[in-house]
């Protein structure tokens, strides 16, 4: 992006909080006498004709004032916005909120949803956790009839996997007991492909259960689907330049698809946790995301679990407002994984 001098910055910042909190071009009368600035109208409107030219602004018509344009937006997010945080009191309201639904995820996510959707002031995502790699915490053997064993797996997080299996001869429970101990004190925490160096030098009961163990492991890894909780859609809907349009709608599909919800945060959002990105005007790679911003982070524990929250809403959104809460929202939710892991 073309460098700024340090008024046409201030300019800039000016025009894009204007926009994001009126929708109606900004003049240069209407920012001199606002902001009561020590320039003339004519000098700022040599600077709102220079930020034109220079791509951070447009200008619906020649006598219209100026609103910001996709480059506007982004430098005022890179550059200007700073390192903007939610006023502590609402802090402390979040904090409340998500250490009484302490121990169960189902209303995390879906609190996290209300909040995003609340204080971020657009639509709000939040998909749970998925674990990167499956780890072992628990088995259990369980005896049936002759020789079919059911098989109880517990992974870190919680996640429980059941399955039959049938065994050469038939074992007694007491048996079975003492190898799902054997295997529990040994994999504890191991990863699919630790378990797996484990098989050959096992006993030939341990060989059965740890073949299994892994390939559950191995397909709750391929296969695991990120449950998406969403809220706030009318946030988006209500505002004034989707009223008579496709637009809203359009981008909608990236909240409601799975598929094409797993491409855009698969391609838009960075690995780190924490990390927070800023998606202005689709980045002319989603075509649905042409008219609309979304902030989004990653939370969890890295190598464990990680999800994504995030808001979207108009270009004009109240950038400073999302992003601070999103950073928020993800640091909370990766402080409830870690608990969850490691607790």
């Amino acid at each position: 992006m073309e460098p700024l001098s340090e008024r046409q910055e201030f300019i800039l910042s000016l025009v894009v909080r204007e926009y994001i909190e009126a929708a109606t071009p900004v003049s240069s009368k209407g920012l001199v006498e606002r902001y009561n600035l020590d320039v003339s109208s004519a000098t700022v409107r040599n600077d709102l004709a220079a930020l034109t030219e220079a791509g951070y602004l447009e200008q619906p018509h020649t006598s219209a004032g100026r609103k910001p344009s996709e480059t506007g937006y982004r430098y005022f997010v890179q550059r200007l916005i700073g390192e903007a945080e939610l006023p502590i009191a609402e802090q402390n309201t979040i904090t409340h909120q998500f250490y009484q639904t302490r121990g169960d995820s189902e209303q995390w996510m879906r609190l996290a949803a209300s909040v995003l959707a609340h204080h971020g002031r657009g639509a709000s995502l939040v998909t749970a956790p998925r674990q990167q790699q499956a780890r072992f915490k628990h088995l259990e053997l369980i005896a049936t009839q002759g020789r079919m064993v059911l098989l109880v797996l517990v992974l870190n997080g919680g996640e429980v996997r059941q399955q039959m299996l049938t065994l050469a001869e038939p074992v007694t429970q007491e048996k079975l007991s003492a190898a799902a101990q054997r295997i529990t004190n040994l994999c504890n925490g191991k990863d699919t492909e630790s378990v797996n160096a484990l098989i050959s030098s096992a006993a030939a009961l341990e060989q059965d259960v740890l073949k299994l163990v892994a390939d559950m492991m191995h397909k709750t890894e391929a296969y695991a689907a990120w449950d998406v909780f969403r809220d706030g859609v009318a946030n988006v809907l209500a505002e004034p330049e989707f009223a008579s349009s496709d637009s809203a709608r359009q981008a909608l599909r990236v909240l409601e698809e799975r598929a094409y919800l797993e491409d855009f945060l698969t391609r838009a959002m960075a690995p780190t946790v924490g990390s927070v990105q800023v998606v202005i005007g689709g980045e002319n790679a989603w075509q649905e995301l042409k008219d609309c911003s979304m902030v989004l982070a990653r939370y969890g524990v890295p190598g464990y679990a990680t999800g994504a929250v995030g808001v979207l809403g108009p270009q004009r959104m109240p950038y400073g407002r999302a992003i601070s809460t999103v950073r928020f929202v993800a640091g909370l939710m990766s402080n409830l994984i870690y608990e969850i892991y490691f607790e």
